[in-house]
């Protein structure tokens, strides 16, 4: 990579807050631009839609957007953008997909080279940006069916994990099924379903509840992406398909680039999560 692509470390990545900062998208996505929050985007700005990034050359573009069409649960589609640009305006008047995302992962076949701050010196006429729908969009919508969520309560990340579910290939697009897991008494994940059910575009339901062995995760303490949290004895993970599939998938088809969010760090969107039901 040039030097215009140095790696950031962890430290360099602010702490997330249970309260959100920002009034609105907007001022969010200016604070994200400015370089002022570099921490992942759990709770901000929560009454918006955030989505994940995954960023090809045109000449694979059409081929991930049949494999998203075959895994709409990890993969549900919120905007695809022309070819070079880094305006999405369906998403947003002033988003600048190459700067307003608090960290950008770069790919090249397959291998992570890069996490950046900022694209616009990697930025190509030929890339098209595909937006896709994000989980953290229904969490303000289950704390306010009073289902507590741990990560967010914690200022951490989602825990996220590579499972043994293989999603439909596309071309050269394949790879497993990654999920996004919070813990959650009996109850409340009952409550957890029928909320999330109304909102495919940012995943839906759940795709798994309970025994983690059973989709091939080992052990929960160890995820994949995000950060760890505890189980209650009254507790049983809920699983969600997850928006960093792609990245797993990115390591498995090895296309030659490709450039996906950090994970638990997305774009958002003008959007609003009241309006996702109608999506």
């Amino acid at each position: 990579m040039t030097a215009m692509t140095q790696p950031i470390g962890e430290g360099a990545l602010a702490p997330n807050r249970t309260v959100s900062p920002f009034a609105d998208a907007a001022a969010a996505r200016r604070a994200i631009r400015s370089g002022a929050w570099r921490g992942h985007t759990s709770g901000l700005a929560p009454a918006h839609v955030q989505g994940n990034l995954m960023i090809l050359p045109q000449a694979l573009a059409a081929e991930f957007q049949r494999f998203c069409q075959q895994n709409p649960k990890p993969c549900p589609v919120l905007a695809v953008s022309q070819p070079g640009a880094r305006d999405l305006p369906a998403l947003g008047a002033d988003l600048d997909i190459a700067t307003d995302v608090p960290a950008y992962r770069v790919f090249e076949n397959g291998e992570m080279v890069a996490e950046v701050t900022d694209l616009t010196g990697l930025w190509r006429d030929d890339l098209v940006t595909f937006v896709l729908g994000c989980s953290f969009s229904f969490e303000a919508a289950l704390i306010e069916a009073g289902i507590p969520l741990r990560h967010v309560a914690e200022g951490r990340n989602v825990a996220m994990y590579r499972t043994a579910i293989e999603t439909k290939p596309a071309g050269p697009f394949h790879g497993p099924l990654v999920v996004s897991m919070r813990p959650m008494t009996a109850a409340d994940a009952i409550k957890a379903v029928q909320v999330t059910a109304r909102v495919p575009a940012v995943h839906g339901a759940p795709v798994h509840l309970g025994d983690p062995g059973l989709i091939g995760i080992a052990d929960l303490a160890k995820p994949d992406f995000g950060d760890p949290v505890a189980i209650a004895p009254d507790e049983i993970p809920v699983f969600w398909a997850c928006g960093v599939t792609p990245q797993a998938v990115a390591m498995a088809a090895r296309p030659p680039l490709c450039i996906t969010h950090a994970p638990g760090h997305m774009l958002i969107t003008d959007l609003m999560n009241r309006d996702l039901p109608f999506l």
